[in-house]
Parts: structure tokens; C-alpha cells; sequence
């Protein structure tokens, strides 16, 4: 059918064309822009796809910047806790040096003079570490998050402890081991009496943070501070907690030792080193004879050397000083007819005098528990704070820090002082291994998280980038119908003139 008002073939030419067209721009747009997605036409699901793909490398690559951040902070920190740790190792052979009793008064107050200015200094590095404005060792860093993954609640919690030199402490339950005497009695009367300074398994109570140490104690035997210690420091489960315990006993006799003059029937002293109540060894004198202090020194040193005993007899000031490595000391006197013998003259805290019978004492030592976090203790029935070890029953640790505790006045202080600062020591490389082990988490999330950027990035290009290869191939094709296209519409708008042919 020959038309002139409607040229189909045209009108088809010009749709292809247009078609093609819009092919080519497509085309031509990506080789352009060098992505397949330009606009949510071109592939609304692989868009979206790709922009959520985007999305998490961008985050992910904050989250390594954010995880470098607390790196930072946590090396700055730990730098400052290094030097810390310089200044308490100072202290700590001050300490030492102060515990050796060749020093005067003087010269304990001039190390103590030293030790305060290294707290000082401790003070101030701890309250000037900051990274961004944020303090870092002032005890306010806690419960400060780092934000490292691509998503909401994808973070890693950093808290540093306080390192100031009042927060730099330890928890400390200190004894004083008290005495117990008769002078008409002899030892086991003397326990019976006085329930605290003997224990009973059936009775007593010995734990140390819920950790019971009766079984390392012997049912019946005196109440004994270095058997207690023994028991601290050997418990596994302690020892995982961080408390240490350690005991001595120093009895300096209340008065001066006078000769005693031994009667008729003669004058034995049956002495007691630890917890057992079986006589380590008898001092025994004939009648008529004379003890002088002198003389009582060296038996008990002899006898203690001969048979191994953590005992030494020594004089101070016209006493008699008696000292064991917390053991306890007991001893029970028989005396003769004529003989006169004052407990208080042997014994630290014993009073009472013997005449023409039996009395006993006993001293108990001194007990250190000392840890680095808190803890509970139950003591019952083998002290009170005026029996036995000498502290309350049931109590809970005390804070002991370095600002008020590190006194080195006396060699007992300046003891105490080195376990003090040690225990110190193990709380500031515990913050190092901390923030060490953060350090440590943090890189690795960090190379994790570059890692999977990549592939976040790679899987993008995969959907949104533009295949040149393919494109230019697309290009070619569509290049190739246009112009083939144009060609065709020309010749299909010829087609009408054919009817002119009919007309002539």
C-alpha cells in the first residue's frame, strides 16, 4: 500500500533511532564516567547495593582512624606509667636502704624527705597525662569507648585506673600480736583460759577472702602469725589474687632483766617457738646459782642454733629482746623454793611474778596481709584487737597508699614500705599489661578492618564500575546503528515519492 500521510517506515526508522540513541548516551555516559551506575535507571538494585558497599569501607576506614586514636592514647598512657614505675622503683630501694637500722634518725628522715618528693613527682605525671584534653591517668578514663567497627555498638571499652599517688595503693591488714601471761599457772591452764591464743578446728575460724586455711593449721596448737602467713602464701588461690602475707615477732621485755638468784629446788624455763606445744628446749639452773642477762642471752642462742629454731636472744637498754620470724614465743617457768621470777623481765607484754611454782606467757607475732585489691578476712576465735593476732575478728582490708602509708621512720615501717611499693609495683605493670593487651586488640582490629575495606571496595567496583572492554564494545555497536539507522531513515523518507510516479 503506497501512503503519503503516513510514512510507517520513517516513523519505525525514527523510534530505532532514538532507542539507539539513548543506548549510545547510556554508553558513551559510562565510558565517560568510567561507572556502569550513574543514576538509580541504570540499576536500582545494584545502586543500592553499592552504596551500602561504600558505606561500610568509608566507616570502616573511620574506624581505623578511631582505632589509631586510642592507640595513641594508650601509649601515651602507658609512657607516662613507665616513668611511674621509675619513681617507684626509687622508692623502693629508699626503702631498703632505710629498713638497714646502721642509719640514724637523720638519715631515715632525709630518705624520707626523698621518698616524698618522688610521690610528688608521681602525682604530677599522673594528674598531666592527657591526649585530646582527656586526662588519662587521673582516674576519670573509664568506661570510654572506642568506636571501630562500620556499624552502631561496634566498639571496644578502654578504662585506665587512677595512678595518682593516693590511688596508688595497696590493701593491708596489719596485727599486732598481743601477749598473755599467769603467774600461778602453767602453759596449758594458761590457753585454756585464754581460748584466742590457741585453735581449735572445731571452733575457730581462719579464711582469708572466703579461702579457708584452717587445714593448714594444726588443731590444738597456739595461735601462730607465721603459720597463718605460711598458709596466705602457699594458698594457690591467694597467690592468684595477689595477697601475701608475712609475720615477725620482736618481745622486748617491759623491765629490765635483774639476776635471778635460784633457790632451793632449783629454776627450769621450758621455751616455745612456733605453733606446737611441745618445748623446744629447757633452760634449767641448780640452786644457789645466779642468772645473769648476760647468761640467759647465750643459752637461748645456743640452744636455738643447736636445734635450728628461727629464735635469737639479744639485749637492748638492759632488756632482754627476743626475736623470731613470726613465730609464736611461749614460755612456761617452774620455780623453786626462794626463787622470785618476773614474767615481765622475759616476756614483751607479760606480766605476773613466779614464786615457788609455775607461771607461763606467750607473745604472739606481728601478721601482714597485703594485696593489691580488696579483701575480706575472718579471724574468729584466734584474735581480737587485745588478743591473739591482734586485729578485729572479721574485717575487710584497709586502703594503704603510698601518699600516707611509704614511712620509713623505723626499720618495721620501712618493711612494710617495701611491700607496700612491691605490691604497687604489680598494680602499675598490671595497668601496662592492660593497656598493652588494648594496644595489641586495636591493631588488630585496625588490620582487619583495612582489609575488609578493600574488600568492600573491590565488591563495589564490581557492581558500580564499567567494564571498558565491554563498554567500548556497546559503543561501537550502537555508534555502528546510528549511523546505520540515519542511513535507513533517509531512504525511508524516499519512499513516498514514489506515488509522484502514479500521478504523472
Amino acid at each position: 500500500m503506497l501512503r503519503i500521510n503516513y510514512n510507517f517506515q520513517s516513523e519505525f526508522g525514527h523510534v530505532n533511532i532514538l532507542k539507539t540513541e539513548r543506548n549510545l548516551n547510556t554508553s558513551l555516559e559510562r565510558l565517560e564516567t568510567g561507572y556502569r551506575i550513574n543514576s538509580a535507571k541504570d540499576d536500582a538494585a545494584g545502586l543500592f547495593i553499592a552504596d551500602q558497599l561504600n558505606l561500610v569501607a568509608s566507616a570502616l576506614d573511620q574506624g581505623v582512624r578511631n582505632s589509631q586514636d586510642g592507640i595513641s592514647a594508650a601509649q601515651i598512657a602507658e609512657t607516662s606509667l613507665s616513668q611511674i614505675y621509675d619513681k617507684l622503683v626509687s622508692i623502693y630501694t629508699k626503702a631498703e636502704q632505710a629498713a638497714n637500722d646502721v642509719n640514724s634518725a637523720l638519715s631515715r628522715s632525709a630518705l624520707q624527705q626523698d621518698i616524698n618528693q618522688l610521690i610528688d613527682a608521681i602525682d604530677r605525671i599522673a594528674k598531666s597525662a592527657e591526649f585530646n584534653g582527656k586526662k588519662l591517668l587521673d582516674g576519670s578514663f573509664k568506661n570510654q569507648y572506642i568506636h571501630y567497627g562500620p556499624r552502631a555498638d561496634q566498639k571496644l571499652s578502654m578504662s585506665i585506673d587512677s595512678a595518682t599517688a593516693t590511688d596508688l595503693a595497696a590493701y593491708s591488714v596489719r596485727g599486732s600480736g598481743q601477749s598473755v601471761s599467769s603467774g600461778t599457772t602453767g602453759l596449758a591452764t594458761l590457753l585454756t583460759n585464754n581460748r584466742d591464743f590457741r585453735f581449735d578446728s572445731g571452733s575457730d575460724t581462719v579464711q582469708v577472702q572466703g579461702i579457708n586455711l584452717e587445714g593448714y593449721l594444726i588443731d590444738g596448737s597456739l595461735t601462730d602469725a607465721k603459720a597463718i602467713a605460711d598458709a596466705v602464701n602457699q594458698d594457690a588461690d591467694l597467690q592468684k589474687k595477689g595477697i601475701e602475707a608475712s609475720a615477725i615477732n620482736v618481745s622486748t621485755a617491759d623491765t629490765a632483766f635483774s639476776t635471778i638468784s635460784v633457790g632451793t629446788g632449783g629454776l627450769s624455763i621450758n621455751f616455745y617457738v612456733g605453733p606446737e606445744l611441745t618445748a623446744d628446749f629447757t633452760l634449767s639452773y641448780a640452786s644457789g646459782s645466779s642468772v645473769s642477762l648476760t647468761q640467759i642471752i647465750d643459752d637461748i642462742n645456743s640452744k636455738a642454733r643447736d636445734l635450728g629454731l628461727n629464735l635469737t636472744a639479744t639485749e637492748e637498754g638492759g632488756k632482754l629482746v627476743l626475736e623470731t620470724e613470726g613465730e609464736t614465743i611461749a614460755i612456761e617457768v617452774t620455780a623453786g623454793s626462794g626463787t622470785t621470777v618476773d614474767l615481765s623481765t622475759l616476756i614483751q607484754g607479760a606480766t605476773g611474778t613466779v614464786t615457788g611454782g609455775t607461771g607461763s606467757a606467750v607473745k604472739v607475732g606481728d601478721l601482714t596481709l597485703i594485696g593489691a585489691e580488696s579483701y575480706a578476712y575472718d579471724f574468729t576465735g584466734v584474735s581480737t584487737t587485745t588478743t591473739g593476732l591482734g586485729l578485729a575478728a572479721v574485717d575487710t582490708a584497709a586502703k594503704t597508699s603510698i601518699r600516707t602509708d611509704a614511712r620509713v621512720d623505723t626499720n618495721q615501717n620501712a618493711e612494710f614500705t617495701l611491700r607496700l611499693v612491691n605490691a604497687v609495683i604489680k598494680k602499675v605493670d598490671k595497668m601496662r599489661a592492660d593497656l598493652g593487651s588494648i594496644q595489641i586488640s586495636l591493631e588488630a582490629i585496625i588490620q582487619n578492618n583495612e582489609f575488609s575495606a578493600v574488600q568492600q571496595r573491590e565488591a563495589e567496583s564490581r557492581i558500580r564500575n564499567v567494564d571498558f572492554a565491554k563498554e567500548m564494545a556497546n559503543f561501537t555497536r550502537y555508534q555502528t546503528l546510528m549511523q546505520s539507522g540515519m542511513a535507513m531513515l533517509a531512504q525511508a523518507n524516499q519512499l513516498p515519492q514514489l506515488v509522484l510516479q502514479l500521478l504523472r
